[in-house]
């Protein structure tokens, strides 16, 4: 057997962590090379490859397919604590990532596209609880838990590395070709993804299935995915879901199924008291989460639309593609990410807190977006430099929660589930992403936009100071395990 110090790493790692890594780089390749471009699919011109929705309708279908991603992190959650375990929920969930960006770019119009983005959210919501699980599951080892945090950051650059390069290519053949292409583009990335993961499952963590579903229920549970399909072609069938009203029905979905998440949690009889303890603290820093995640989100509405309208977006004969404001952000994600893996690891137990680190998140994002305030109110347009940096701000607000996020989940998740957990803070996202499209639907003027600008970092710097002022207590709470 090799010892500790002769084990090969992966920047000081389980190099298992560089699988995991792979896998998520290309899902997020493919994901986020078809969401830079999504916003845009859906507001331009028929005669410009589009399908002419209104650009508010537009923000909010946008929000809402984010919530519905998270969303669906419950089922596939569900069916790795119960089914077929992290590893085989992953590897499944690659392939049905693949047929939704196909049915998209192949399937046209409206059909194409719910068909492709309900396929895209049910993969997607496979892959990411799971293969947080699996990260997790790579620190359970003493000696390696001091790195978790660190670890996280790390997977979190495989995420923004995928981000980085999927608006390039994507972002290239929508304006070279056509939508359809970056479409294409998009699946061709996932099924690289899933043939490189093919070959290497076997030295991955072999996690059981924590909590297997009796063979005899298994009939019922297909019975309830077969109604809820059947629901949900109805209510669409009869108009009763539209694309006007889906963020809302979709928001109060969600708010639903969190409040039962977190009665079922804190109401089990086997969780022991200090594990309930957690689960209650952890309320408030789930707020904060879903309004961090509310706040980020538009960058792909309100900042999309000015950088496709406003910015002065050439350089010399080249014109910048919109999507590759998406692959700028990914790479200050890059670039920001091993600094801050490199700082909490050098300060270690005297980083700053888990709620701390999230306080500070969400006053940093709203700050960059006031960034963009003194160019409405002299009504100049802001240049491109100044609106990297802006994004650059927005960055470093993200840097400061979403990575730690996922590794807070896995610090606090019981052990029979582990992976709804995870699911469950990933409904925060996917409650942020829902809220961020319904606020962007209401409160975005377009005759005024620096008014939403200014709105959003008043709800930073609100949200941070009372999670400050929450921090003394919910630190005390959470001691033995941040």
């Amino acid at each position: 057997m090799q010892s500790k110090t002769s084990e090969k790493t992966f920047f000081g790692h389980p190099r298992q962590l560089a699988k995991l890594f792979q896998i998520e780089l290309w899902e997020r390749f493919s994901f986020i090379g078809m969401q830079s471009i999504l916003l845009l699919y859906l507001y331009y011109k028929v005669s410009d490859g589009g399908l002419g929705i209104d650009s508010t309708i537009a923000g909010g279908i946008v929000g809402g397919y984010g919530g519905t991603i998270f969303l669906a992190t419950i089922l596939g959650a569900w069916i790795s604590d119960r089914i077929w375990g992290p590893e085989k929920t992953l590897f499944m969930s690659g392939f049905i990532v693949m047929f939704g960006n196909l049915a998209i770019a192949l399937i046209p119009g409206i059909s194409g596209l719910f068909t492709g983005l309900a396929l895209i959210a049910l993969g997607t919501g496979g892959i990411k609880a799971s293969a947080t699980t699996m990260v997790g599951a790579l620190y359970e080892r003493e000696d390696l838990r001091i790195l978790r945090d660190s670890g996280f950051s790390i997977f979190y650059v495989s995420i923004n590395l995928g981000a980085f390069f999927g608006p390039l290519v994507s972002g290239l053949l929508q304006e070279s070709f056509g939508f359809r292409y970056a479409f294409v583009a998009a699946a061709v990335g996932m099924a690289f993804g899933i043939w490189q993961y093919s070959r290497g499952r076997k030295s991955l963590p072999n996690i059981p299935v924590p909590n297997p579903l009796p063979s005899s229920q298994v009939k019922y549970a297909i019975i309830i995915g077969i109604l809820g399909l059947i629901a949900l072609f109805t209510a669409i069938t009869l108009k009763g879901l539209t694309l006007d009203n889906f963020p809302t029905v979709l928001l109060i979905t969600i708010v639903i199924t969190i409040a039962t998440y977190f009665t079922k949690l804190l109401t089990n009889p086997d969780l022991e008291r200090e594990k309930k303890n957690y689960i209650l603290a952890y309320i408030p820093m789930f707020c904060v989460i879903s309004i961090f995640w509310a706040m980020w989100m538009q960058v792909f509405t309100v900042v999309t639309i000015y950088f496709d309208q406003t910015i002065d977006r050439n350089l010399g004969s080249f014109t910048i593609p919109v999507a590759w404001m998406t692959s700028l952000q990914g790479l200050w994600v890059v670039l920001f990410s091993g600094i801050l893996a490199s700082i909490w690891m050098k300060l270690g137990k005297l980083q700053p807190k888990t709620p701390i680190k999230f306080a500070f998140s969400v006053i940093i994002v709203g700050s960059g977006y006031l960034c963009f305030t003194p160019y409405f109110e002299s009504n100049t347009v802001m240049p491109l430099a100044l609106f990297a940096l802006a994004l650059l701000v927005i960055t470093i607000g993200e840097l400061f929660l979403s990575p730690i996020s996922l590794s807070f989940a896995t610090k606090i998740a019981p052990a029979t589930f582990k992976t709804q957990m995870v699911a469950l803070n990933f409904l925060a996202l996917g409650l942020g992403l829902t809220l961020g499209g319904t606020i962007y639907k209401h409160f975005y003027v377009e005759s005024n936009p620096g008014s939403f600008f200014w709105l959003l970092f008043m709800i930073g710097l609100i949200t941070g100071s009372i999670l400050l002022l929450l921090s003394p207590v919910l630190n005390r709470v959470f001691k033995n395990i941040d």
